[in-house]
């Protein structure tokens, strides 16, 4: 599948402290991606260098397959959804018709209207949510093939954060073909409801990476009587490994469960994979999962 962002080895530093670290990624076109991670992961970062606000310390970046910079193919929501306060949503809408080519305003309109919003009030009287909307609005219309998001929803209540994923997703439904969608969140609900692929960052770093049925389909809590990791089956491949007296449960990595009446093999679910991940920064899965060997008996 064609890759719509591209990194290897991408490195970017702030001074002496890394936001991103050998970074390796490759985001599927038409995919919506959720990228995860602990507060100063990089998430904003990447997104940031992805649509050229930023350039690397060292790496490579490609943005359909050239060097960021396309502006008129990425629309970008940044965390703080930043707007003009003195201008009214109608101001913004005739902004984004004069600075963008490819320019709907018919969808703008209908985005604006959809989320009840007074064309003649200043942005700066604008409730958190509807500043939200109008930043997806202004988004949307440009008919991005790329869409950036960094967190536009972590200030949201339920009710709006709702509505704002429900308009995004309509945009990507209705649009032909399929943009492809990065949304950075720590709300893992949302993702889950929404995404197909995943990205986990923690300490600078990719940690784990795929389509979330892959992911899902390959991660497993694995309870057993008490047992060292090297005398699990041949081709699992042990995460994480926590002993009582009895008992061993480790999270593992195989291409499918063994079905053993000594011990519980669970799927893991996106929470607890995703907190793994997170809270393990030792641990990282290959950017581009290959498929695990089937377990050995």
């Amino acid at each position: 599948m064609t890759a719509i962002v591209e990194t290897r080895a991408l490195h970017k530093r702030y001074g002496r402290r890394p936001a991103l670290t050998d970074c390796t990624l490759s985001v599927p076109a038409g995919s919506v991606v959720g990228l995860v991670g602990p507060n100063g992961a990089g998430k904003s970062t990447l997104l940031q260098l992805a649509c050229g606000l930023l350039t690397p310390t060292s790496g490579t970046v490609e943005v359909f397959g050239a060097p960021p910079g396309q502006l008129a193919r990425v629309g970008f929501v940044a965390q703080d959804t930043p707007l003009y306060p003195t201008f009214t949503v109608s101001d913004h809408l005739r902004m984004g018709a004069r600075l963008n080519p490819r320019w709907d305003a018919a969808l703008a309109e209908r985005r604006v209207r959809q989320a009840g919003l007074d064309p003649a009030q200043k942005a700066g009287r604008l409730s958190g949510g509807q500043r939200a909307q109008l930043a997806l609005a202004l988004a949307v219309a440009k008919r991005p093939e790329l869409l950036l998001l960094d967190e536009p929803v972590a200030a949201l209540d339920p009710l709006a954060r709702r509505a704002f994923l429900q308009g995004l997703m309509e945009f990507v439904a209705e649009s032909e073909p399929q943009p492809t969608v990065v949304l950075s969140s720590h709300l893992l609900s949302d993702l889950e409801r929404i995404c197909d692929h995943l990205v986990v960052l923690a300490d600078s770093r990719v940690r784990a990476e795929g389509g979330i049925d892959d992911l899902l389909a390959t991660h497993f809590r694995l309870t057993t009587a008490r047992r060292d990791a090297d005398t699990l089956p041949a081709g699992m491949r042990v995460l994480h490994a926590e002993h009582t007296g009895r008992q061993s449960t480790f999270t593992v990595r195989a291409a499918a469960p063994v079905d053993d009446p000594s011990w519980v093999m669970e799927p893991l679910g996106l929470e607890d994979l995703v907190l793994h991940y997170m809270s393990d920064p030792s641990e990282s899965a290959p950017a581009d999962p290959r498929p695990v060997p089937e377990p050995q008996r």
